[in-house]
């Protein structure tokens, strides 16, 4: 589980084709100070698991279904990643739950500058729009942020300077693909009222 918070922003230092998967070895010195073999470190807001260190770099497998339904087919040798070790406990919550999982990929429409903040403006997959709610909670690429505003198919969120500079956030341009990951509690409600067929 992580919260995300994203703690450094990496880079992808390999990428290895193994047919059905990708090998991607990315370098992060903050996420790899304490990591072990089998840990779990969330990349652009997607769970991968530690297959090895070397140094101030990891590895990880991505397999297929991760690369079909994630932006992690974009990346490169040179791309920038947020990364974020998973939550230890006890640790403070400081963003909202976040399972690494994503939901679907979004895309940036527009960003609009202030003296302050952006607000960017994201697509939003139709089948994702039912989790989304104004001042609620959605991750993207890893970065736990408040909804600004929704409609069927945007959202938009608007970013301090502090998120602008330490995640990948800050240099999105237009078009560029993000993950998301909606919240967690808003697809277990569903799944209950489904199951109890909207009766206490």
């Amino acid at each position: 589980m992580f919260t995300g918070l994203v703690e450094e922003q990496g880079s992808v230092i390999g990428i290895e084709s193994l047919g059905d998967s990708v090998r991607l070895t990315l370098r992060g010195p903050v996420v790899t100070s304490d990591a072990s073999h089998g840990d779990s470190i969330a990349v652009n807001g997607c769970c991968l698991t530690v297959i090895d260190l070397d140094g101030d770099a990891f590895t990880a497998d991505v397999m297929e279904e991760s690369l079909r339904r994630t932006s992690l087919s974009d990346l490169s040798v040179g791309s920038s990643v947020n990364l974020e070790r998973a939550v230890a406990a006890g640790a403070r919550l400081g963003g909202h739950i976040v399972q690494g999982h994503v939901d679907g990929v979004g895309s940036l429409l527009e960003r609009s500058p202030s003296d302050h903040w952006d607000v960017l403006t994201f697509s939003l997959p139709a089948e994702l729009a039912r989790y989304v709610v104004e001042k609620g909670s959605i991750t993207v690429s890893g970065v736990s942020l408040t909804v600004v505003e929704v409609t069927d198919d945007t959202f938009s969120v608007s970013l301090i300077p502090t998120t602008l500079a330490d995640t990948i956030l800050g240099r999105l341009a237009p078009g560029d693909r993000v993950n998301l990951e909606v919240d967690i509690v808003a697809k277990y409600v569903e799944r209950l009222l489904h199951v109890g067929g909207g009766t206490s």
